[in-house]
């Protein structure tokens, strides 16, 4: 235990929680600021921790940015993992749920993973990409295991239009977080029907 300046204790925290302060903190910050205005200078003051420390968990910058955005990533794949034999109709439903639970709870990562695109680091860029790629063949999968969709993957426009309704889907949760008048069962029900219309066979 060490203590702080005012006298009170504070717990050493392991590695893992050590790196997962630093990535919540850089959700913050990317989320506010575009990616050359953050400084890794502030995220190791606001963590406590010396510039070298944050260095030994991530070697630069691009690659600590570059870790925000796969932690967002990840949890986003594992929130809205498909349930086998469940009908789309019903995943959809219970998907952007627990989708929108996400952005919500992880507002700051989710701006944060967004904006990934407009950062000049090329190699964040590709993480971003990768991402959303795991995210369309999440969806793709999903819909080719259900007896009304499977045969839609078959349509030329079918993989267009999935990445399309993710970009929708992306500009709807982040204009709800800026305080739409839509509450969570609202934009649920918009970004199903949104998918849907242009699926149903």
């Amino acid at each position: 235990m060490a203590a702080n300046e005012d006298g009170r204790t504070r717990r050493r925290l392991s590695t893992e929680e050590r790196r997962e302060q630093l990535l919540s903190i850089g959700a913050r910050l990317f989320s506010e600021s575009p990616y050359d205005d953050v400084w890794i200078e502030r995220v190791a003051g606001i963590a406590g921790v010396s510039r070298g420390l944050l260095y030994h968990y991530f070697p630069t910058k691009r690659d600590f940015f570059a870790a925000v955005v796969q932690r967002e990533s990840d949890r986003m794949l594992r929130m809205t993992a498909a349930v086998p034999g469940s009908p789309v109709r019903e995943q959809l439903a219970s998907g952007l749920d627990a989708y929108l639970g996400y952005v919500a709870a992880h507002a700051y990562g989710y701006r944060a993973f967004h904006r990934a695109e407009a950062a000049g680091d090329l190699t964040v860029r590709r993480v971003y990409h990768r991402a959303l790629a795991a995210q369309e063949r999440q969806i793709l999968a999903t819909l080719a295991g259900d007896p009304e969709f499977g045969p839609v993957l078959g349509r030329p426009d079918a993989r267009l239009a999935v990445r399309g309704w993710l970009a929708f889907t992306t500009a709807v949760c982040l204009e709800w977080l800026r305080g739409s008048e839509l509450n969570r069962e609202q934009v649920r029900d918009l970004c199903a029907r949104a998918l849907l219309g242009v699926l149903t066979p």
